[in-house]
């Protein structure tokens, strides 16, 4: 455990996204209880243990500081200069059903800055993490910098519900798209992991709509994809993070601006 004081945020996002990433992996293929949430949403028994195990790291380090947990909610001053982002598994539903495809997402904002992030892939071991200026996977407690690329045309775009700027954009007319098909091949591996994959270069770009202020899921991996040079924005070009815009996280400007025009072009005339 590092104590406090001598944690820098990122290091500390690192070590709290390997704690939760070490209870997902411990828990794996159990046969695990369930509760029930929303829009038939789920959290399993090791959704609730990973994040527990993050909250400890945190509050032990960090006790003055706010944290959101997709669990948990809320807990420390509503207005905390500080609050930790965590999702402790995104991607149950790939989990439940013996899925690899999984993610452990810490981020810390800090006023509305994200300025220290971990994504942890449990089953890889790998951890990629950022400081707010550089982007990083930790291997066998190896560092090594990430280096976005296009050069796979991989795009991984995000099919789950709600869908906010619809019928402006609708992700299964993304995917339809002539000139979709002629330049990228689609992914969907339905999990936040694939944003930190732009980042590292294993995907061109990941698309999703919804409102992604403060979220648990999407907040590691943007930090990931900006400190790491990437182009990061809403589905209509502008500052993400700034309402219900969705995402565009792109390797380069090239790629970025195509599929901004693709997405552009679904819009219904005079929109």
């Amino acid at each position: 455990m590092v104590s406090m004081g001598t944690a820098s945020d990122a290091q500390l996002a690192v070590e709290a996204a390997q704690a939760g990433a070490a209870v997902v992996r411990g828990m794996y293929g159990a046969v695990l209880s369930r509760t029930e949430k929303s829009g038939g949403d789920f959290a399993t028994a090791a959704d609730l243990a990973a994040e527990q195990a993050i909250l400890d790291v945190l509050r032990t380090a960090r006790p003055e500081d706010a944290v959101t947990g997709e669990e948990s909610g809320d807990t420390g001053a509503a207005g905390a200069e500080r609050r930790w982002l965590v999702d402790p598994l995104c991607g149950t539903l790939n989990y439940a059903v013996r899925n690899m495809l999984v993610a452990v997402n810490v981020a810390l904002r800090v006023g509305s800055t994200v300025t220290a992030a971990a994504s942890a892939d449990p089953f890889s071991g790998e951890v990629f993490w950022t400081d707010g200026t550089q982007a990083r996977v930790r291997r066998d407690g190896a560092d090594e910098g990430l280096a976005p690329s296009s050069g796979s045309r991989l795009v991984d775009v995000n099919l789950d519900a709600p869908f906010p700027n619809a019928p402006d954009f609708r992700a299964v007319h993304l995917l339809a798209a002539p000139e979709f098909a002629q330049r990228f091949r689609p992914r969907v591996v339905s999990t936040t992991l694939a944003v930190a994959w732009v980042a590292s270069g294993r995907r061109a770009a990941y698309v999703t709509d919804g409102d992604l202020r403060d979220s648990v899921h999407f907040a590691a991996g943007i930090a990931l994809c900006e400190a790491a040079g990437c182009v990061v924005t809403d589905l209509r070009g502008l500052p993400v993070n700034t309402g219900a815009g969705g995402l565009i996280a792109a390797a380069d400007r090239e790629t970025h601006q195509a599929l901004l025009e693709m997405v552009k072009a679904q819009a219904p005339a005079g929109r």
